[in-house]
């Protein structure tokens, strides 16, 4: 403790303290420091230990009275948090720092320097420390989350298919855009997917999200839960409901005749090829491919005419690539990325039959004599379609191509990458998911296009394995478009998180 006085002049002389007696140079005070320090404290009113308010779930400061702010350790936000805590006194701040502390002390000290006008003017300077306990509390918004039953608004997604390739798609974007941070609550059920909000706003994200990712159709309502009648307020539950279009990627549609001569008078009977903000099909006859956007399936609906379980297997007997020739291609645009190509193929339940069929194909590029692909029989398959029983039978073909089939239990061995997934409540009555899962990841080695939206990660845990020589050529995805995977672990050196945390650190994978 000192006062600030002002610079001796030559002729000053000294004056003795009016309280010990000691020789000092003048002051308002006329009194020596330890006088000073004994008489007044300027301190006084400042409390020395203070309680902040900690959530351990989210990692956030409380700011009185219902503020709860997120701040790093030793940090601006923190400094001024803390001083905020501390009562008004008619003081003056002059420094504020933080001393070092143990992280796991589950205490804050901070070094606070001020100044005072005391006795007669003199202006008395003091450092001293105060010392901050961290006191866990929960946060409304953390408790809601562990309710489990408290939300304000829920997004019903469904999607009337028995596949959920389109719900594995979607559940990356919104990894990757973050959207599922908001959530209170997600649940799988039949035929789709709940997201729980405390919040009509983050719930109205989600919707309009999902209306510029996928195609669908939504529509909102809502139910009435209070009302104060002396303030006028109303308390409700929103409940948004979005339909995804009833199509999947390998699904095999029938267009109305009315949609099909719109996109370029392709053929009825066509392949959808990927699911993005739009239906993108390909027509396996001309190699004609159109896009079908949400607004416009709504107004001609079509349907799958197959599930991936009705795919049978194929081998090709022959190949004949069709180079220059657009027989019966319409006005539309025609994909440059496949061949078109007239094959014959047996199936192989029946190879002890000399029975083959005949078809056109746009996987003219990947198929070999000899190759395995998974087909739909429409010859001899029992469909009840409006569009296809319209048809001339003459212009249905046999046997529609989806794809090439490759060994899986060897591309599962050479699959060194994986995906992250939501933190949801899983469907007990599903038994299938894992083989659907597996499926989407094939889609998802096949499809350049389709990954560029999905993040991927190097599985650490898995060593790349070097091409075999009887390799079949099944694609991969090179380690240029793998991401490295941020985790916890508890090896030593890190990151500290906080003073309520263990010892946590980050490391790369």
């Amino acid at each position: 403790m000192e006062y600030m006085q002002a610079p001796a002049s030559s002729t000053q002389g000294n004056i003795l303290c009016c309280m010990c007696g000691i020789a000092i140079p003048p002051n308002p005070a006329n009194m020596c420091v330890s006088c000073l320090r004994n008489k007044v404290d300027i301190s006084e009113g400042i409390p020395k230990q203070v309680t902040v308010h900690f959530c351990r779930q989210c990692e956030r400061y409380l700011q009185p009275p219902g503020t709860w702010l997120q701040c790093a350790l030793e940090s601006r936000e923190l400094l001024a948090l803390c001083l905020k805590k501390l009562k008004a006194s008619v003081v003056r701040l002059i420094d504020a720092g933080f001393l070092w502390t143990e992280p796991h002390s589950k205490r804050i000290k901070m070094k606070l320097t001020i100044q005072k006008e005391v006795m007669n003017g003199a202006i008395l300077q003091q450092v001293f420390v105060v010392e901050f306990v961290i006191q866990p509390q929960m946060c409304e918004d953390c408790h809601r989350v562990e309710a489990k039953d408290f939300w304000k608004a829920v997004v019903q997604v469904r999607q009337k298919t028995v596949h959920k390739k389109t719900f594995y798609y979607l559940e990356q974007l919104i990894l990757k855009h973050k959207l599922h941070q908001s959530t209170v609550r997600i649940k799988e059920i039949h035929e789709g997917i709940d997201f729980y909000y405390a919040s009509k706003q983050h719930a109205q994200k989600m919707v309009d999200f999902l209306q510029c990712t996928v195609p669908c159709r939504s529509k909102a309502s809502q139910r009435l839960i209070s009302h104060d009648i002396h303030s006028n307020t109303y308390n409700y539950k929103s409940t948004f409901s979005v339909e995804i279009v009833p199509v999947c990627k390998d699904n095999v549609v029938c267009l109305s005749p009315r949609l099909a001569q719109s996109l370029g008078n392709m053929g009825q009977v066509c392949v959808c090829i990927r699911v993005t903000s739009s239906i993108h099909l390909i027509d396996p006859n001309t190699l004609q491919i159109a896009e079908v956007d949400g607004n416009t399936f709504w107004r001609h609906p079509f349907s799958s005419l197959c599930s991936p379980r009705q795919l049978e297997e194929f081998i090709v007997m022959d190949i004949d690539i069709i180079r220059g020739q657009r027989l019966g291609a319409g006005a539309g645009l025609t994909s440059n990325k496949h061949t078109l190509a007239e094959v014959w193929v047996q199936k192989t339940s029946e190879m002890d039959s000399s029975h083959q069929y005949h078809c056109r194909t746009f996987l003219g590029h990947l198929l070999n004599i000899g190759d395995l692909v998974l087909g739909f029989d429409f010859a001899n398959a029992n469909i009840n379609d409006e569009f296809l029983n319209k048809m001339n039978p003459h212009h249905v073909p046999d046997v529609v191509l989806i794809k090439k089939s490759y060994d899986r239990m060897k591309r599962m061995k050479n699959r060194v990458w994986k995906l992250r997934e939501l933190d949801r409540e899983r469907d007990a009555t599903d038994t299938d998911d894992e083989r659907q899962y597996t499926e989407f990841l094939e889609d998802l080695e096949e499809d350049e296009m389709l990954r560029k939206n999905v993040n991927i990660f190097r599985d650490a845990s898995k060593i790349p394995v070097e091409s075999e020589p009887d390799d079949d050529g099944a694609p991969r995805i090179s380690l240029a478009e793998m991401m490295e995977d941020l985790s916890l672990s508890d090896a030593n050196g890190g990151c500290k998180k906080g003073p309520h945390m263990k010892d946590a650190k980050c490391e790369i994978k």
